[in-house]
């Protein structure tokens, strides 16, 4: 039988996997639209220095191994975790992406 205590490190643990998988999925869009991670998100919070952000991009792979990722996926990922900030400046630079391409 689990204990509050156990449940509890149960939801934290899922949690911060579903963080990593929202930073992944942000990091790899990033690269597969020519961006850098680290400044999108410095666009958002002013500065980097996030572990998570760090390690999402260590894992990362080139655009042309990766799969397509929708700028609506992320925002609907980045929607879930209340990321207002960052869904903006996703929001920003693919417009600017879109400018470009057209």
């Amino acid at each position: 039988m689990e204990n509050q205590s156990d449940r509890e490190k149960k939801i934290i643990e899922s949690f911060q996997q579903d963080e990593q998988m929202m930073a992944h999925v942000f990091a790899q869009w990033c690269i597969n639209n020519d961006l850098n991670p680290e400044e999108v998100y410095a666009e958002a919070y002013g500065a980097a220095d996030n572990p998570v952000l760090q390690e999402a991009v260590k894992l990362t792979v080139s655009k042309e191994e990766a799969g397509p990722i929708e700028t609506e996926t992320l925002l609907g990922v980045l929607a879930l975790f209340g990321n207002h900030d960052l869904a903006e400046a996703v929001t920003n630079r693919s417009e600017l992406i879109n400018r470009k391409e057209e």
